[in-house]
């Protein structure tokens, strides 16, 4: 029997032999630490703690304070739920839909409605699954046989998922005699699942976890009746097109009408930005829209639909960038590390911006600056505007939503808009797409064809983007008067030709090779379209290009 030379983080040499797997590393050396670890790295390959040692090298453990490991932390939490569930009520459908509120938002079908005692009988039974530290499998199945395990289970989400899925063996995890696929890594066991929680969210619930940033804690629970209402619309909204799952959306892309349903789900975008059209129309104080959202959500395309709306509703749009309201370079406030903190709000002269605003709401003639990004500096091309009759000022970029932005303007005569792509659209029901993965997948496209930059350079800026975002936008949100769902259901089959394309270029040597490996797994679940078939005027397009709206 072969052995292997492990050298650990803290600088002890061990000998592993040939069948040691990384759990049986961790346990013999005391490896773990106060927080759950759920993979390991050898030589920075990241494994699973089930996987044998296959060569020796530099190993060290990864725990939740790390996007890698909280993610795997989540998706073990879930597995142990779906199986409580499954133990529960057997003929029970469970849905796993959204982020929420620092959680998951899901819901279970059964035949007498979830109800908050059932909830309570489902979190002591994970508590117990959790206390008992049953391991999880990974056993290789045929596709054949894979497909009749989730038939049994009549899961046919899975099951049409499945057929497409290029590949004659299929990776499954078990707990206790139940199977699931699940896309990305598991945990070894469940016992390590030590901090969650379980409440019960009409019509379903949410499960609760901690952060990254407060890894041992859960983190305060706050209502986002705004945000849940929106992803309601978007859930009914796939029920309606017929394509709540990626599976669903294939069989239309192979066998049925993309064409309609790309028609259709523009359709959707459209009657909804001429209502919110309608509500700022009726607001009569209103003259200044303030429109908000994370990093790709189509900001620009939906500001210049909008204007076209409240054209038609007889009201001229403005535009202002608060790009152009930059201070010069040298003066930008600076982060906790000593870098430029663009995204700061104080990164923009705030009092220059107010009072134009209010010199150009009293009627007044206005010079607006244009800034260089080139240079770092404003400069003074005789930008003058003024307000026309029924004109109304439009305002799109992050601090949108910050009252400081706009301090010096009454609140009666503003109006705010959220922004986000908040996809009604999973993988399967315990696989979802989350609106980040989305956005990602966006921005490579959009940086790769438009601004020069490579998918690793996109995915390494995306820690730095997050944590702006999490400061300047997502606090806000509800504050808004309206959200808008700038997702579109087949976006991602559009993208996926122009993502993998990038994505493909980073080997196992890239410092975000483990990011951009999820995408590229993820996004070949998707059958492809031609973004030729997408109008010109559609959001998609300011992310693959040709839009009648975006400049590139």
């Amino acid at each position: 029997m072969g052995s292997f030379d492990i050298v650990l983080k803290d600088g002890r040499n061990v000998v592993a032999k040939e069948g040691t797997t990384l759990n049986d590393i961790i346990k013999e050396n005391n490896l773990k630490n106060d927080l759950p670890v759920v993979l390991g790295k050898i030589n920075n390959k990241i494994y699973e703690l089930g996987r044998t040692i296959m060569n020796g090298g530099n190993f060290e453990t990864v725990d939740i304070a790390s996007r890698m490991g909280m993610t795997t932390y989540v998706r073990t939490l879930q597995f142990v739920l779906i199986k409580a569930i499954s133990e529960l009520f057997p003929r029970a459908n469970i849905s796993i839909e959204h982020s929420l509120s620092k959680g998951l938002f899901g819901e279970i079908d059964k035949t007498q409605a979830l109800d908050i005692d059932d909830i309570y009988d489902i979190k002591n039974r994970m508590s117990e699954i959790i206390k008992a530290d049953t391991p999880i499998r990974k056993i290789t199945f045929s596709k054949e046989r894979a497909v009749e395990i989730f038939t049994q289970y009549n899961m046919q989400d899975k099951v049409k998922l499945l057929k497409y899925v290029n590949s004659k063996e299929i990776k499954l995890y078990e707990l206790n005699g139940r199977y699931d696929y699940f896309y990305g890594p598991m945990a070894y066991s469940t016992g390590i699942l030590k901090i969650f929680d379980l409440m019960y969210y009409e019509p379903g619930f949410i499960l609760r976890y901690p952060t990254i940033d407060d890894p041992d804690r859960l983190p305060k629970f706050n209502k986002q009746e705004k945000l849940a209402k929106v992803f309601y619309e978007a859930a009914q909204w796939g029920e309606i097109l017929g394509v709540g799952s990626v599976g669903a959306l294939n069989d239309e892309v192979v066998n049925g009408d993309i064409v309609n349903l790309i028609r259709v789900a523009e359709a959707l975008h459209e009657k909804k930005i001429a209502y919110i059209a309608d509500m700022i129309h009726k607001k009569r104080l209103a003259k200044l829209v303030l429109i908000a959202g994370p990093s790709s959500s189509g900001k620009t395309t939906f500001s210049k639909r909008l204007g076209v709306q409240l054209t038609v509703n007889g009201l001229i749009p403005i535009f202002i960038s608060l790009d152009d309201y930059f201070f010069d370079r040298e003066i930008t406030p600076r982060d906790e590390n000593g870098d430029y903190d663009f995204e700061s709000i104080y990164a923009l002269d705030l009092k220059l911006f107010n009072k134009d605003l209010e010199l150009l709401l009293s009627g007044a003639e206005i010079e607006i600056p244009s800034f260089n990004f080139k240079t770092g500096k404003r400069e003074w091309v005789n930008n003058k505007i003024k307000m026309p009759k029924n004109g109304i000022v439009i305002v799109e970029g992050i601090h949108g939503l910050n009252e400081i932005l706009t301090s010096s303007i009454p609140k009666e005569s503003k109006f705010k808009i959220y922004i986000s792509p908040l996809t009604q659209l999973n993988v399967d029901d315990h696989n979802r797409i989350s609106t980040t993965e989305v956005r990602m997948i966006r921005r490579i496209v959009r940086d790769y064809l438009s601004r020069g930059y490579g998918a690793e350079d996109t995915l390494k800026m995306w820690p730095s983007i997050k944590r702006g975002e999490e400061k300047n936008i997502f606090v806000f949100q509800e504050q808004a008067d309206v959200m808008f769902n700038s997702s579109s259901v087949y976006e991602l089959c559009v993208l996926k030709k122009f993502a993998l394309e990038e994505l493909n270029k980073l080997g196992e040597d890239s410092p975000v090779y483990y990011e951009a490996s999820k995408l590229r797994s993820f996004l070949n679940f998707f059958k492809d379209v031609d973004k030729d078939l997408v109008p010109d005027n559609s959001i998609i397009r300011e992310f693959t290009g040709g839009s009648c709206f975006y400049q590139y």
